[in-house]
């Protein structure tokens, strides 16, 4: 998954300046609200692992989940781990936990594509993204352990406090850009 999410990724960060990421906000906000609502009604979606599909199914999934994610992360970003996470949970049958580890490799990846495509074009303040860059880590490293301690249970909570944190920010967004 996180090969062609780094992949699509890197298209969508070439494209970044070419389309109007202002007119994604109404749809994401959409997606957010229904990964939200979804989630949110399923009390046991991802407490358990529950694998679907035969390995070669996931793995087509994968590849284009991935792909698809990682265009969507290097063109627009947020609301990539939730999205991330509704596929590994719903569609492929990861508990949360599982869920959110995959997540976080694939979304590493997502992000080299992109920084490799914006340091290119010098897009990239290096000083505050190496400062963002070691207080993401600090936080990673605080979370995972957190994540491993508090189990699905845990990570599930948190995921819906984090779309809905998401679905507040890209609200005021997309509501004071009008």
């Amino acid at each position: 998954m996180a090969a062609p999410a780094f992949v699509g990724s890197a298209i969508g960060a070439s494209l970044a300046s070419r389309i109007p990421t202002q007119s994604m906000r109404p749809i994401v906000l959409v997606l957010l609200v229904v990964v939200a609502i979804y989630t949110w009604l399923k009390p046991d979606l991802g407490k358990i692992e529950l694998l679907r599909h035969a390995p070669k199914q996931r793995i087509q999934i994968s590849i284009a989940a991935g792909l698809i994610i990682g265009f969507y992360d290097g063109i627009f970003g947020p609301g990539t781990g939730s999205f991330l996470m509704l596929i590994l949970v719903v569609s492929l049958g990861y508990a949360f936990i599982t869920a959110s580890a995959i997540a976080k490799v694939v979304n590493v990846s997502t992000n080299v594509g992109a920084i490799l495509i914006f340091g290119l074009h010098g897009a990239i303040i290096w000083q505050l993204g190496l400062i963002l860059g070691a207080a993401n880590v600090t936080g990673a490293i605080f979370g995972s352990r957190l994540a491993i301690r508090g189990g699905s249970v845990l990570v599930r909570k948190v995921f819906l406090i984090v779309t809905l944190a998401l679905i507040l920010k890209v609200g005021i967004d997309t509501f004071a850009s009008f």
